[in-house]
């Protein structure tokens, strides 16, 4: 396009083929695959968890206390059970971490309060503004979540498929809507 908005952009184009599948089908590109063997990929490999960030646990300001260390430490958990807890860097951790938690915090508040507010000059009914934010929230997070996803499929030769940490996140969404 002539008129500068052109270009590449990030996340664009075809992705990249999961190793697994490559080893399957005899690697047609003949390029040597960087395949790390795990014989047992449900075993932890020893290595330790970076710690999160305070801020990650941190109370808010009505009184709850955020889960996103939670979230993380169940990530991190997944990862090194997969043999690829090295290979995410623990910034992405820990975005995906606060964005779930704020998630799962903007979804707590819908429940107590509702999906309706008060127009500040109208006094109409207006949809509350914590449900414009939860969605951003699941948005950024499911973005995150395919981030990493897509690493683990591009260097884990063991399968990586079953249940996942953002299975455990929408567990949390739906205990937090029942009130538990």
């Amino acid at each position: 396009m002539s008129n500068g908005h052109g270009g590449p952009r990030p996340g664009a184009g075809q992705k990249k083929k999961p190793l697994a599948d490559k080893m399957l089908e005899g690697n047609p590109g003949k390029r040597k695959l960087t395949v790390m063997e795990f014989p047992n990929a449900a075993e932890f490999q020893g290595a330790d968890m970076p710690q999160p960030s305070a801020m990650l646990s941190a109370v808010q300001k009505d009184g709850t206390v955020l889960q996103a260390g939670e979230v993380y430490k169940t990530i991190w958990s997944w990862l090194n059970q997969r043999g690829c807890s090295s290979m995410v860097p623990p910034q992405v951790l820990e975005r995906y971490s606060m964005m779930a938690a704020r998630w799962i915090h903007c979804e707590e508040i819908i429940t107590k309060t509702g999906y309706l507010a008060k127009h500040p000059t109208t006094s109409m009914a207006i949809q509350s503004p914590y449900v414009a934010m939860s969605q951003n929230y699941m948005a950024q997070t499911n973005r995150l979540w395919f981030e990493i996803l897509q690493i683990v499929k591009e260097n884990c030769a063991a399968d990586y498929t079953g249940a996942n940490p953002q299975d455990d996140v929408m567990e949390r969404l739906l205990t937090a809507r029942r009130g538990k």
